[in-house]
């Protein structure tokens, strides 16, 4: 079949990577795609807001599947239109993706059904929300209610941080997903990514990862979208993985149908390992950036049938394998990010680093111009790589980072540490 994959980050280009490989494909396009995926795919200037012009392109390419990649086509309703011109698709509905779109909702949800998620309260202005922070101590975490790209995420160490963090959301500094405020209690523990797929009824682990999501090393700096991952996470044991489908999961999943918002798709759940066990951070509604590419590593099991299955409802008919092998991705990020990026840097010197033993370079944020390849993005490119352990993939990884010539770039030096420290 012909498959349409929607976006062009790293993320994408990990899926597109792997998609490649299955039987089924027989074409593959990418909307907006990048100069990585473009080895891969055939890149198309669709605007994907557009949901007419993208339902004209499936029907002109004969598209048996859409995989939609990131959040926003999803919380937009993508998912919606495309249904209902009868095109399968590889996401939740516009109403089931609220579990990103909306953190309240998500709390909400976790209150009605019982999931454990930290205490919390949401706002609709600055005031409400200042008069309850009053009641509260510090550490205290402060994050806008809606989608803003990973960066609306206060950990306050004071309340006066917290309470200049409330009159940002509510200034507009996070624009629309500002608008409502959720103020949650500081967990104490380690985190890590927990991904489930789901048809509406069942759901099947996938592999668990860890992410780094400060800018700096030793965790330190700004939250971004993620500055690196590695899969297996050493904390999410047998017993932790069965809780969390137990007591995180299986809920959820049964409270969305329940309120008659099934959810389909890829559950992404970011944890919280604490001494009480897994409680739920947030929810995404899509595969996470850049723990797809350590997931896409390690899958030795064809996707596209697994993400055909979410949509058909066959989801309890599929098994997939893991390589026993450590994966582990490290950001190059463009100098500035997660403020404003410097683009338009050439970067040079990824012929030489893909050639480290079991190194593939996903690009989260390129483009062409003529044979030059440009940053063009803030997160802009994923090196990655595998091994026996963690130290042994992240020494790959670093071994490939050290053939690319990008004066303009940086990374963190520390990715895996946690596993490492084990």
């Amino acid at each position: 079949m012909n498959v349409l994959l929607i976006g062009s980050g790293g993320r994408e280009h990990a899926l597109a990577w792997s998609l490649s490989s299955s039987p089924l494909l027989s074409k593959l396009y990418c909307a907006p795609g990048n100069a990585g995926i473009a080895a891969l795919a055939d890149c198309v200037a669709l605007d994907v807001g557009k949901h007419d012009a993208v339902i004209a392109f499936c029907r002109e390419h004969e598209i048996g599947f859409v995989v939609i990649g990131p959040e926003a086509p999803l919380v937009a309703g993508l998912g919606d239109a495309l249904g209902a011109a009868g095109i399968a698709y590889f996401g939740p509905t516009k109403a089931a993706a609220q579990l990103e779109g909306s953190k309240g909702f998500t709390k909400d949800l976790c209150r009605e059904f019982n999931i454990p998620t930290a205490a919390y309260g949401r706002f609709k202005d600055a005031a409400s929300a200042k008069s309850y922070l009053a009641t509260q101590s510090a550490p205290i975490v402060v994050k806008a209610d809606g989608l803003a790209a990973g960066k609306g995420v206060v950990i306050a160490e004071t309340l006066e941080e917290a309470a200049a963090a409330i009159d940002a959301c509510f200034s507009g500094a996070f624009g629309a997903a500002g608008a409502e405020v959720v103020i949650e209690e500081f967990m104490r523990g380690e985190e890590a990514s927990f991904f489930a797929l789901c048809d509406g009824s069942t759901a099947l682990a996938l592999a668990t990862a860890q992410d780094h999501k400060r800018v700096g090393d030793g965790d330190t700096g700004p939250n971004t979208g993620g500055m690196g991952a590695y899969s297996t996470a050493p904390v999410m044991t047998p017993d932790m993985i069965e809780r969390t489908m137990a007591e995180i999961i299986r809920p959820t999943v049964a409270g969305m149908a329940q309120r008659g918002t099934p959810f389909t798709g890829v559950l992404f759940a970011g944890l919280m390992i604490t001494a009480d066990g897994p409680k739920l951070i947030e929810y995404n509604a899509r595969f996470g950036d850049p723990e797809t590419q350590v997931l896409m590593m390690r899958l030795r099991s064809d996707l596209l049938p697994a993400l055909i299955a979410t949509s058909n409802g066959t989801l309890d008919k599929i098994t997939l394998k893991w390589a026993d092998d450590v994966a582990l991705t490290v950001v190059m990020a463009a100098r500035g990010y997660p403020g404003t990026p410097l683009k338009g840097t050439e970067i040079k010197g990824l012929a030489a680093a893909a050639k480290i033993d079991g190194v593939e370079i996903f690009h989260a944020g390129t483009r062409r111009d003529g044979d030059r390849l440009i940053a063009d993005g803030g997160r802009v490119l994923n090196v990655t790589a595998r091994g026996k352990t963690v130290a042994e993939a992240q020494a790959h990884a670093y071994a490939a980072i050290s053939q690319i010539d990008w004066p303009e770039g940086f990374c963190r030096h520390d990715i895996g540490w946690r596993a490492i420290a084990r």
